[in-house]
């Protein structure tokens, strides 16, 4: 389940289901079940539970969720404001059936509350909320009762992830057949807590009409081709991966990547350093080994020798025309490439000049660039949410871009992208995202497309600092990637 779908694809979900003649009460009856099942899960000795419902669907699905709950000995209070006649046709049926008192949307709603469900507003809104809704999701939000989501919480849109005026703050939100964007992408992320699909009656065969091109970054996504090592290979099957250093004084990046390379799985992996930093590189570096490369004309030299099928370049590396020139021989060499830092600062003002280079060539380039680094290579980006823009950007640029942040985006120039769900508060450290760079360029050693490469890198990088947890520094993440890899191989076993 691995699958995003945007609010209008699931609209498409719902029709075709339909369509093929299961019933929308049957579905909307399906996921009113699960809500309740969500909640009875949830707090089992709940007593009172107001639910909230609004002028949608999403209303309905709140009318179904309370007449179960009564059935199973919850006090229900249901607020309600408008006429259930002009409910759409499935939640007018679900109302009509529900046996309660139904009472206005009112603040004394929530007074003595236990649990709260949240079926307001559904994930295509798209107005602002304001004036009395908008006190009412503020008061539920401060008055102690948890609150679980129906689909996502209302004030979230759920293809973007954007807040329109406010939104609920939930503990849980009960989603349907698939999640959406929303539900990960930030700030609609930090309203829905846990998040639990349920499945009501939508069958995977909708999926094939509708062709999703948005996806979890999970290993669900990538496992099946994962570059697992096999008996009969040997290190150079496993990819031969360079990192480019910068000057003396800013060699650490480059070492940390290469690090990270090297424990995620390329065969061997080379420090191309200028003379001045060999002797500190040299120093540092054991299994890693290290080759002088000064300026752009010696790293086209190192090029030439065809085993040598990966290169990173940023990290450390200083901005200006000395990277600039560095970046563009390794682009017009064979082997696939990611520029991060200040391999992309370098293009501020001649962007074109990279895209060219990029495009001119077969072999895969990612780009792992922060919001910062992003802004300032690409402009303003158009378009209504992170997957949007990132998309955009990997189109012009003709490479696999990683827009990193709390909700990583990872997007191709086909349109493909994948959000990550593995994202650790304490990746906020000094060169956890040189670590980044280096994962990913092992991946790039070892075969994977840029966008495999990016969505194994940016996941088996945020699994690392989740395992590892508080206290993390960038120095942790390459000696948590063994144990990381240990129970992926479990779970490939396991499937």
């Amino acid at each position: 389940m691995h699958e995003l779908l945007t609010t209008e694809e699931m609209g498409r979900a719902d029709r075709l289901t339909i369509e093929g003649g299961v019933p929308g009460a049957v579905l909307m009856e399906n996921a009113g079940r699960g809500v309740a099942d969500e909640v009875s899960t949830r707090f089992p000795d709940a007593g009172t539970v107001a639910v909230l419902c609004g002028p949608g669907n999403n209303g309905g699905d709140g009318f179904v969720a309370a007449r179960h709950l009564i059935e199973r000995g919850y006090h229900i209070r249901l607020g309600f404001d408008g006429d259930l006649k002009r409910l759409p046709e499935d939640a007018a049926d679900m109302a009509a059936r529900f046996a309660g008192v139904c009472e206005p949307l009112k603040l004394d709603l929530l007074d003595g509350a236990d649990v709260i469900v949240d079926a307001l507003f559904g994930a295509g809104l798209a107005r602002p909320i304001e004036g009395a809704p908008a006190t009412l999701i503020s008061a539920a939000n401060s008055c102690g009762a948890p609150i679980v989501a129906v689909d996502v919480p209302s004030g979230v849109d759920g293809t973007t992830g954007e807040v329109h005026g406010a939104a609920i703050d939930a503990e849980a939100t009960v989603t349907f057949f698939r999640m959406k964007p929303g539900h990960l992408l930030m700030p609609g992320r930090l309203h829905c807590g846990a998040v639990r699909v349920v499945d009501i009656g939508i069958p995977d065969a909708v999926l094939d009409a509708i062709k999703p091109k948005i996806f979890v970054d999970d290993p669900a996504l990538w496992l099946p081709v994962y570059p697992w090592p096999t008996e009969e290979g040997h290190k150079y099957l496993r990819g031969d991966a360079i990192v480019v250093s910068g000057p003396v004084h800013s060699t650490g990046a480059a070492r940390l990547a290469a690090r990270s390379a090297l424990r995620g799985g390329a065969g061997l992996v080379t420090v191309a350093s200028p003379r001045d930093a060999l002797e500190v590189n040299a120093s540092q570096l054991t299994a890693i080994m290290v080759r002088e490369v000064d300026g752009a004309r010696a790293l086209s030299q190192l090029l030439t020798d065809v085993r040598k099928n990966a290169l990173l370049i940023g990290p450390g590396h200083g901005v200006g025309e000395q990277t600039k020139s560095m970046v563009l021989a390794a682009l017009a060499a064979q082997p696939n490439v990611v520029l991060d830092a200040d391999a992309l600062t370098s293009f501020a003002e001649d962007a074109d000049t990279l895209f060219k280079a990029i495009k001119s060539r077969e072999a895969p380039v990612v780009l792992t660039p922060h919001a910062g680094e992003f802004a300032r290579l690409f402009g303003d980006v158009p378009g209504a949410s992170k997957v949007d823009r990132t998309r955009t950007a990997a189109a012009r640029a003709g490479a696999t871009v990683v827009l990193k942040g709390a909700d990583t985006v990872i997007a191709s120039p086909d349109g493909e992208a994948a959000i990550n769900a593995t994202a650790s508060p304490w990746l906020a450290t000094a060169g956890s995202g040189d670590c980044l760079g280096g994962i990913v360029l092992s991946m790039l050693a070892q075969g994977m497309s840029g966008f495999l490469a990016g969505s194994i890198g940016v996941w088996l990088h945020g699994e690392s600092a989740r395992v590892f947890g508080p206290g993390l520094i960038a120095e942790d993440l390459p000696e948590m990637l063994p144990a990381v890899l240990s129970d992926l191989e479990t779970r490939r076993n396991r499937s």
